[in-house]
């Protein structure tokens, strides 16, 4: 860069002008690792974190690494990540370019997200046509698993056959098919395309009305790319669970998460915790059974990701992903174990066993990811999180209980707990048997509790005390005049129908400009006075990641 130190690894572009091509290409054995492309929301620097793992690894091993990424603001691309480099799109025929130049033993798809991941059939049909003899093979996860899990039809053979639950569902093509999906399985239901990262364009609908608008201005529908209609479960838990295979159908589970938001919320938007805080033994024994059953059942060559929702007693599975999800590199710290790292060694063809990780890590800590958004960047923009992702980052706290390690994630997010003053409290309906013991524990935290009329009513009639707030509608002072007085300090908010829609977003948008910790969720507000709890009892310490690794 600028010739400002020596550059350890080259640079290659393309061109299509005739001549000599400047690459130097050696007979040592190598290794191709396909990056994720520019950065987007959904498809961030968790993936990349994978890709500059495995390059590390691999080259430990003997292996002259390759990597394949355009991506200027990542580690992948820096000057000693790699051997060399190519400054090359993702796309088909910009890597059959690279093979046709390296001829590398092998080529890593499964740690740059959905982008290489997409590319995954069209390589292997390219490498079956060369031969046999062909030098080149597509290392872990071959791609007619990862069709068969991005295939909603496939995958319900396979569920079907270990006899996993999933929540009604349907794939339509039109919205005359969605329409009769969405009769069959009632609302509420959560819609989206196949083949996408990050929830892009995933909405939970309620009505024909917005299935129609869905169907009809939010998506493209072609029959190649169906939509997926999925009975959207109310109030459920949901779960991520990492595991890693070997070419012998070993499989260990990396790490369990809980998410403190409900199923709903996406899962990159979501705080979660491992280990987990409310899940039974019986709930735990099936989600590892069923997570080994489906790594063996599609063959599984290093990282898998699967996404549950705990209903009460009752599993189902949302999806499952064959490649390295945005959670690896949470999940390597807080447990002091490199998955990335060990994927890549299985995906060479070495065991489990033989790199020394038989069990499932357990840790004597809690550490909780929480989601870093770019709310305070975008002033104008709504704050309630949905299926579709919307944050650009991601922070761990770690500590000995779950209320520290919550209150340290909140701090490294950018959000400032306050130990005491007044809490504005507004949900929905729905919401309201919900929030009881929440606003319990703030009142015993010493907190003043404020509400609007409908939800005053609710918390005086559960014996909670509580002061009368104007909606915007009723006059002055109201809750707008009240948060820029800064009279309020932490507010609790869910999404009330379309009547007030109008006023929750103008609330939610005053308390992003005058900074005020805003909670949009039931769950979150649970977290939140456990956290709250825990900075009122005692300041937090500070240890090294390192220390934590070796309880």
């Amino acid at each position: 860069c600028a010739a400002e130190f020596e550059a350890y690894t080259p640079y290659y572009y393309s061109t299509y002008e005739e001549g000599e091509s400047e690459a130097t290409v050696s007979d040592k054995p190598k290794v191709m690792i396909l990056g994720g492309g520019p950065n987007r929301i959904g498809q961030g620097i968790e993936f990349d974190y994978c890709c500059c793992h495995a390059s590390f690894s691999l080259r430990n091993e003997g292996y002259e690494t390759i990597m394949v990424n355009s991506n200027p603001e990542t580690v992948s691309t820096d000057y000693d990540t790699s051997d060399r480099l190519y400054f090359e799109p993702l796309t088909k025929e910009d890597v059959l370019n690279i093979i046709e130049t390296e001829y590398p033993n092998g080529i890593i798809i499964q740690f740059g997200g959905q982008t290489p991941l997409k590319l995954a059939v069209p390589l292997e049909n390219y490498l079956g046509s060369q031969g046999e003899s062909f030098p080149t093979k597509i290392w872990g996860t071959t791609p007619e698993s990862i069709d068969i899990a991005e295939d909603r039809e496939k995958f319900e053979q396979i569920l079907d056959q270990l006899a996993i639950s999933q929540p009604p569902n349907g794939i339509a093509r039109s919205y005359e098919g969605a329409l009769a999906v969405a009769n069959r399985i009632q609302y509420p239901v959560v819609v989206r395309p196949s083949y996408v990262l990050g929830g892009r364009a995933m909405e939970i609908v309620y009505s024909d009305e917005e299935l129609e608008r869905y169907m009809t201005f939010a998506v493209q529908v072609e029959p190649e790319h169906p939509i997926l209609i999925d009975k959207f479960l109310e109030n459920a838990v949901e779960v991520d669970v990492d595991a890693i295979a070997d070419k012998e159908g070993t499989v260990v589970i990396a790490g369990i998460m809980e998410h403190i938001e409900q199923a709903g919320i996406h899962s990159g938007d979501s705080a979660c915790s491992i280990p987990y805080t409310s899940l039974t033994d019986d709930v735990l024994k099936l989600i590892r059974t069923s997570t080994v059953q489906l790594a063996k059942s599609l063959n599984v060559v290093g990282l898998m990701n699967i996404q549950y929702a705990v209903q009460g007693d009752k599993v189902y599975i949302l999806e499952a992903n064959p490649r390295a999800s945005r959670t690896i590199p949470y999940v390597s710290k807080a447990t002091g174990v490199p998955f990335a790292k060990m994927a890549s060694l299985t995906m060479s063809g070495k065991t489990l066993k033989e790199i020394g990780l038989t069990e499932e890590p357990k840790r004597q800590h809690v550490a909780v990811k929480e989601a870093v958004l770019p709310f305070k960047k975008f002033p104008g923009t709504d704050t309630i999180l949905g299926p579709e992702m919307r944050s650009t980052g991601e922070v761990m706290g770690i500590d000995a209980d779950f209320g520290r390690a919550f209150a340290k994630a909140e701090l490294a997010a950018g959000e400032v707990l306050p130990l005491s003053g007044t809490v504005f409290v507004s949900t929905n309906d729905r919401d309201k048997p919900y929030v009881m013991p929440v606003v319990k524990d703030f009142a015993k935290l010493g907190f003043k509790i404020i509400a609007t009329e409908g939800t005053l009513a609710a918390l005086r009639k559960e014996g909670i005390k509580a002061d009368l707030i104007l909606k915007l509608h009723q006059g002055r002072p109201n809750v707008l005049d009240a948060i820029k007085n800064k009279q309020i300090h932490l507010i609790i908010n869910t999404p009330s129908g379309q009547d007030a829609r109008e006023d929750g977003i103008l609330i939610r948008r005053t308390c992003l400009a005058y900074k005020i910790p805003l909670v949009t969720t039931i769950a979150g507000a649970r977290a939140t006075v456990s956290a709250i709890r825990s900075l009122q009892s005692q300041p937090l310490d500070v240890k090294a990641i390192q220390e934590y690794a070796m309880t």
